[in-house]
């Protein structure tokens, strides 16, 4: 039989508190307000969160219809050439679009 699985872990906050008591920092970990002492800030919970990037906010409306937009040429190029064309030349600039559109999908958030 194997032995039981050690358990790890413990409490996390101080003894007398709970995990959704307003917790009060300051002293090297705060910053300094423009007076020169020290900032207090209240955080819900003893876990601190990163404030998100600028350049993870939402795209911009044109990104979609860009992303669209090739995907439309790409394939309207691709289907034209065999309709219309006997040169390669479509095909290529076809395939480049819808490249360019796979490409703009991965900006688009």
């Amino acid at each position: 039989m194997a032995p039981p699985k050690r358990k790890t872990g413990g409490r996390v906050t101080a003894a007398g508190t709970r995990p959704t008591d307003k917790r009060k920092t300051t002293g090297p970990a705060a910053t300094a307000d423009h007076e020169g002492g020290a900032t207090q800030h209240h955080y819900e919970s003893g876990r601190y969160t990163a404030p998100t990037a600028k350049y993870m906010g939402e795209s911009p409306k044109w990104v979609p219809m860009l992303m669209l937009a090739l995907f439309v040429v790409g394939g309207l190029l691709i289907m034209a050439r065999y309709l219309f064309w006997d040169s390669q030349i479509p095909m290529v600039v076809g395939m480049a679009c819808l490249l360019g559109g796979l490409y703009t999908a991965t900006k688009w958030r």
